[in-house]
């Protein structure tokens, strides 16, 4: 049986998937801009993501509304925005009917992100939902991680309250 000159051979190279961790790279960027500089004009993001996939952080009462897949907004209302030092996802802090939230979402969870303003877009393949689902996260805000006084730079505070003796 001949092959048909017009198709071409299945590459032995992930082509796909190179392409997919690149425009990915593209999503970091403007998400890292964000982070150093706020979002310009009228810029804003529309995140799509899945909350099925591992890694993947929200309040229970929002995973049990979007089981799968969420969209959120990055435009006026948005804080604590960061990446993960390793450039493995992004925390950032968010209103949901008036209740703050954080979420945390690993880049691999993404299936689309776009910014209207100038009518970009990206669409990433779906990532197979993890056989299991999830832990949700706790709906009271994490506490922030303590910061030695060499971490929190001059004129911080510092608490003597460890050092001091006890009284029983």
């Amino acid at each position: 049986m001949e092959d048909n000159p017009q198709t071409p051979p299945d590459s032995l190279l992930p082509y796909d998937a190179w392409t997919e961790q690149a425009l990915r790279a593209v999503v970091v960027q403007a998400l890292r801009h964000a982070v150093e500089h706020g979002l310009p004009g009228e810029h804003h993001f529309y995140i799509t993501f899945r909350t099925d996939y591992p890694g993947v952080a929200v309040p229970a009462r929002l995973l049990a509304k979007y089981p799968e897949e969420m969209t959120i907004v990055l435009q006026h209302q948005f804080w604590d925005l960061a990446i993960a030092p390793d450039e493995s996802g992004f925390r950032v802090g968010l209103s949901f009917g008036g209740v703050p939230a954080t979420l945390v979402v690993p880049f691999a969870a993404l299936v689309g992100f776009a910014d209207p303003f100038v009518r970009f877009g990206l669409r990433f393949t779906p990532p197979p939902p993890d056989q299991a689902t999830p832990e949700p996260e706790p709906e009271a805000e994490p506490e922030p991680p303590r910061l030695t006084p060499e971490e929190q730079g001059p004129g911080a505070v510092v608490s003597l309250d460890k050092f001091r003796r006890r009284k029983d």
